[in-house]
């Protein structure tokens, strides 16, 4: 179960880094630069879509598994505290 965490966690910094970068990159254009092909973060894109699902598909799967893997902790902490409460 911790690599398949660790897989989910490895692909969701990646997304992020990812997200950081063009959001750094779209920042840094000033304002009278014409629009750039991929300026909309959250359009599909249009060249590639077979990747692009595939790409979908795995962040999707990717977020499955950190709520997953989130949803054990806080009840692994949940029962920790009502432990600690009762004794």
């Amino acid at each position: 179960m911790a690599d398949a965490t660790t897989a989910a966690r490895s692909r969701i910094d990646r997304a992020l880094a990812e997200l950081e970068r063009k959001i750094l990159e779209l920042k840094a254009r000033p304002a009278s630069a014409p629009a750039i092909a991929d300026d909309d973060l959250f359009a599909p894109r249009s060249s590639g879509q077979g990747a692009d699902g595939q790409r979908v598909a795995e962040l999707e799967a990717a977020g499955r598994e950190a709520s997953d893997a989130l949803a054990r902790a806080a009840e692994a902490v949940r029962g920790v505290l009502a432990e600690s409460e009762a004794g």
